[in-house]
C-alpha cells in the first residue's frame, strides 16, 4: 500500500476479527490507520465493527453488538459447553433492562481462566439442564425461563422486577419459574427471584411502568387497575393505569429518553387530542416521567391529592 493511503474497507461486512482483515490485505498499521481515523471501532481485543454501523446504532443495540463481538472474536460460536447468561441473555431475548452494564455473562459446566475470555466476561458456572439452552441469533442461550431466574439472583430488586415483568409478558412460564425458586433454598439471590415472582405483572409494557408500580406499593398507595380501556368521542383507549372510580388516569411518559424511538410530531398530535377527549369525560391525568420516580414524596403527594379530590363513581 503506497505510503499516506488511507485503507478503505471492503463494501461488505461489518464485524472482523484481526486475522480476518488480515487476509483481506490489511497489516497492523492499515488497522491502526483505520481505527485512527475514524473507520473502524475497536469493539475488544481481536474484533472490530464498521464505524457507520456502530455509530447508527442504538444503545441496546450497541449492547447486543458486544455479544456478538465476544462470540465472534472468540470464535465461539460453534463451541459447546457454554450459553449467553444473566443479562447478556436478556438482551438477546429483548428483555427490558435497566440502569445494567455492559459485562457479558457466560454460563459454563467448567470455570475457564480469565485470560481466555477478557475482562469484559463474567462466567458462571451453576448447573444447567439441556432444556434450559436455546438458540437466539445464532447463539447458545439460557431460556427466557432460566434467563430471567439468573437475573433476579444478581440484580437488585427493581432491576430484576423489570426483567421478570417483560419475561412473563413475553411468555415465561410462570409455573416452571416457580419450580425454579422453590429448588434454590439457600442460594444467593434466592430471596430476591422468589420476592419478584411473587410480585411480577405481565401487563406492565415498559421499565416506567414497572417501577411506578413498585414505587405505589412501596409507598403504599392504593394500586390502580393497568392497561384500562376507555373510551372516548375520539374512540377507544387505553391506560398505563387508572383509578375507574375516581377516573383518574397515571400515565407514565419515558419514551423519549429511555426507548430507541422518538415519538413523531402526529403521534404526539393524537396524544393531546386523546387526552382532551378524556378530559372532556371527566378524566383526571397525573402525568409522570423518570425523573418523577426518584422524588417519591413528591411523587405520593400528586398522587394523594388527585385522589382526594375525586369523589368515587358508584
Amino acid at each position: 500500500m503506497p505510503p499516506h493511503t488511507t485503507p478503505t474497507l471492503p463494501a461488505t461486512g461489518n464485524l472482523w476479527r484481526t486475522d480476518q482483515l488480515i487476509d483481506l490485505g490489511f497489516g497492523s498499521r492499515s488497522i491502526k490507520s483505520l481505527v485512527d481515523t475514524g473507520s473502524l471501532v475497536r469493539l475488544r481485543y481481536g474484533c472490530y465493527v464498521r464505524a457507520s454501523t456502530w455509530n447508527s446504532q442504538s444503545p441496546r443495540v450497541r449492547s447486543r453488538q458486544l455479544i456478538y463481538a465476544h462470540a465472534h472474536g472468540t470464535r465461539t460460536t460453534s463451541a459447546g459447553g457454554f450459553a449467553c447468561s444473566h443479562t447478556s441473555a436478556a438482551r438477546l431475548h429483548r428483555l427490558h433492562l435497566w440502569n445494567v452494564d455492559d459485562v457479558i455473562h457466560l454460563l459454563q459446566r467448567v470455570r475457564p481462566s480469565s485470560e481466555r475470555h477478557g475482562k469484559d466476561v463474567q462466567c458462571h458456572t451453576r448447573p444447567f439442564a439441556h432444556n434450559e439452552v436455546t438458540s437466539v441469533g445464532g447463539l447458545p442461550t439460557t431460556s427466557i425461563e432460566r434467563t430471567a431466574a439468573d437475573c433476579c439472583m444478581m440484580l437488585n430488586y427493581r432491576q430484576a422486577l423489570i426483567v421478570m415483568d417483560h419475561a412473563l409478558r413475553l411468555g415465561a412460564n410462570r409455573s416452571l419459574l416457580q419450580e425454579m425458586a422453590d429448588s434454590l433454598d439457600g442460594r444467593r439471590g434466592v430471596r430476591t427471584f422468589r420476592r419478584v415472582l411473587a410480585a411480577a405483572d405481565p401487563r406492565s409494557e415498559s421499565p416506567g411502568e414497572t417501577l411506578t408500580r413498585e414505587l405505589l406499593l412501596r409507598l403504599k398507595i392504593r394500586l390502580p387497575e393497568p392497561q384500562v380501556e376507555v373510551t372516548s368521542r375520539a374512540g377507544r383507549h387505553r391506560l398505563d393505569f387508572a383509578w375507574k372510580e375516581e377516573k383518574v388516569a397515571l400515565e407514565f411518559d419515558g419514551r423519549l429518553k429511555y426507548f430507541d424511538f422518538q415519538p413523531t410530531g402526529e403521534v404526539l398530535f393524537q396524544e393531546r387530542l386523546r387526552e382532551k377527549a378524556l378530559t372532556e369525560e371527566g378524566w383526571l391525568f397525573v402525568r409522570v416521567e423518570w425523573k418523577d420516580l426518584f422524588r417519591e414524596q413528591e411523587f405520593k403527594n400528586r398522587v394523594l391529592r388527585a385522589l382526594a379530590g375525586r369523589p368515587r363513581m358508584p
